[in-house]
């Protein structure tokens, strides 16, 4: 099945998502082993935060592979291989997002050096499988998105997605890091999805909890 091109999903929101994601894999590697042995406070910031996020990256990882995949399957024909390759390297990701979270656990409870540099080591390792997997999605698997897939079942697989919003104080800091890598014309296109009540308190306080939340994490 080719969709119209009238009716075609437009998937710059989940490139949007993505851009976040490697970000944070990206930065968090450094941030991790800066932390002084011993710290509890500084490690269950940081680790509190990438729990969240690994947490996220799983949730989109479980939403691609309970609805995108499959139909990708059922009508991309000689592209299959392209999506059994997408499915393997969840597949890593996903033993490499055990570990974080294994070692993240260990590091909030007596940031010891050694689980500290395990889990940074980890995390940069994931970061570059990260960047390999998102990649070759945006570049090889989006396009063919747009022309097989419903603008019903994209945005079941939004929906899901946006299953992983806090729904407390933390949905805040969750708007900040999406909107931290938006331009403007994905900003007014990504704040028009939210709901009403959620976009009146991003205007009245979002941008001040975020900041916070921030430079907690990042300046210490």
């Amino acid at each position: 099945m080719t969709i119209s091109s009238a009716a075609r999903v437009d998937t710059w929101e989940m490139v949007l998502v993505h851009r976040v994601f490697r970000r944070e894999f990206r930065i968090l590697p450094a941030l991790i082993r800066a932390a002084p042995p011993g710290d509890t406070t500084r490690a269950e910031v940081i680790g509190s935060h990438l729990a969240n996020v690994a947490g996220a990256l799983h949730h989109h990882h479980e939403a691609e592979d309970e609805l995108l995949w499959p139909v990708m399957l059922d009508r991309v024909g000689l592209r299959a291989d392209l999506v059994h390759r997408m499915e393997a390297q969840h597949e890593r990701l996903g033993g490499l997002l055990g570990s974080i979270d294994d070692l993240t656990a260990r590091w909030r409870a007596e940031a010891a050096a050694d689980v500290r540099d395990q889990l940074a080591d980890v995390l940069a390792q994931a970061s570059v499988a990260l960047d390999e997997h998102l990649g070759d999605e945006e570049r090889e698997l989006l396009p063919l998105v747009s022309e097989h897939v419903t603008p019903a079942e994209w945005q079941a697989l939004n929906e899901r997605g946006r299953e992983a919003i806090p729904k407390n104080k933390l949905a805040l800091v969750f708007v900040g890091a999406i909107l931290e890598e938006a331009n403007p014309k994905e900003r007014a296109m990504f704040l028009a999805q939210l709901p009403a009540p959620a976009r009146l308190l991003w205007r009245l306080f979002g941008a001040g909890v975020y900041a916070r939340s921030r430079d907690k994490i990042r300046r210490g």
